[in-house]
């Protein structure tokens, strides 16, 4: 999709935010390291490694992490190499602590695997599979608005300035004619970036019309009231589009790619447990939800929200693709080159030894 670059001086700005999200959001909360329990009788270590570290967000977005953890599928392919495991609330912690070889192995969404990936001169991440689909919606004040042209002059909340969903609903409102300011989030519609956590808070007192958000943030403003208006998986061919992928740092990547090999048998089987056992899985979501936030989410709020996420292998690479393109056309990233951001090698070896058909990088994997 042509776009006209942006400045550098722009990009550098917006290179700048995720600092400012990681001085308030760390390195991630560290967990115990309650699968070691698993460990099965007589186990080995893969490699010689003790130890894998990997990363995810409290989210139903990346409930394939959550399912592998909760139920040892991770720690049952690892042997006698201990899965560690830490927690984030937002992309760009989770960028800086694979930088800083805090994480080796983490649960992503797709816009701060592209920010990580271009800011490090496609030196520091490749995306190795896929994990979850969908599970974004536009929700609204059915008070205030009542049809998506009702949407223009009103306030939407997404979670953060260049995030995945920020990222979407900028490009939507340019498919509807209207003018956005991305950095200011001022014109025909005000876009108010507001943190997830917050987000109910804010709708519930009137500072925002509704919200373009991820689950299980949607489903909780509906708990407030609020009407979905639109689902994006609608906008998207074939209703699928990336909304979590798995990533690894190169230098792991090639020094253990055994142990990336039994991280990826561990989420294949997981996403095929997911969908064989919904029920299962969804309590078992969040009861690892739980342990990692301290309280599980009710049942008006799960119920839904799990019912609109797909969870499959395949990263989409050609959704990751438009989305660049996306962020591209609304100002918020210079025209990048995502060639070799992929290297799906090893998630093709799992799914064929499964007799499961193979996936593709969209051209964007490794030469």
């Amino acid at each position: 999709m042509p776009a006209t670059p942006v400045p550098r001086r722009a990009l550098a700005v917006i290179a700048a935010l995720p600092l400012l999200a990681l001085a308030a959001c760390g390195y991630g909360s560290q967990a115990k390291d309650d699968d070691t329990v698993r460990i099965a009788a007589g186990a080995k270590k893969i490699d010689g490694l003790d130890s894998v570290r990997i990363g995810y967000f409290g989210n139903l977005t990346h409930a394939t992490a959550l399912v592998g953890r909760q139920q040892g599928f991770f720690q049952k392919e690892l042997g006698a190499t201990v899965a560690q495991y830490a927690t984030f609330n937002a992309g760009p912690s989770e960028i800086e602590a694979l930088n800083s070889k805090s994480i080796d192995i983490g649960w992503i969404g797709p816009s701060p695997a592209i920010n990580g990936y271009v800011k490090a001169n496609g030196k520091n991440l490749r995306i190795i599979g896929g994990s979850a689909s969908g599970g974004v919606k536009l929700v609204v004040n059915p008070e205030k608005i009542t049809s998506l042209k009702d949407v223009k002059g009103k306030r939407i909340a997404t979670p953060q300035l260049g995030n995945t969903q920020d990222v979407a609903f900028l490009n939507w409102a340019a498919g509807q004619g209207w003018t956005v300011d991305a950095q200011s989030g001022k014109g025909d519609v005000s876009v108010v970036r507001t943190d997830n956590k917050i987000a109910p808070d804010a709708y519930r007192s009137g500072s925002v019309d509704g919200a373009w958000v991820p689950e299980p943030t949607a489903s909780k403003l509906v708990a407030e009231g609020a009407k979905v208006l639109l689902d994006e998986s609608h906008l998207w061919p074939d209703e699928k589009f990336v909304i979590t992928n798995i990533i690894v740092r190169q230098d792991f990547l090639k020094e253990h790619p055994d142990v990336v090999e039994a991280v990826l048998r561990a989420s294949v089987a997981a996403n095929e447990w997911i969908n064989a056992h919904p029920e299962q899985a969804k309590a078992a979501a969040n009861e690892q939800l739980a342990a990692d936030t301290g309280k599980p989410l009710p049942a008006d709020v799960i119920d839904p929200a799990w019912k609109s996420i797909a969870f499959l292998d395949d990263p989409l690479a050609a959704t990751l693709d438009a989305q660049a393109a996306h962020a591209v056309k609304a100002g918020l990233l210079e025209q990048p080159d995502l060639t070799g951001i992929y290297d799906l090698t090893l998630l093709n070896k799992v799914l064929a030894a499964r007799g499961e058909a193979t996936v593709d990088d969209a051209g964007l994997g490794v030469r």
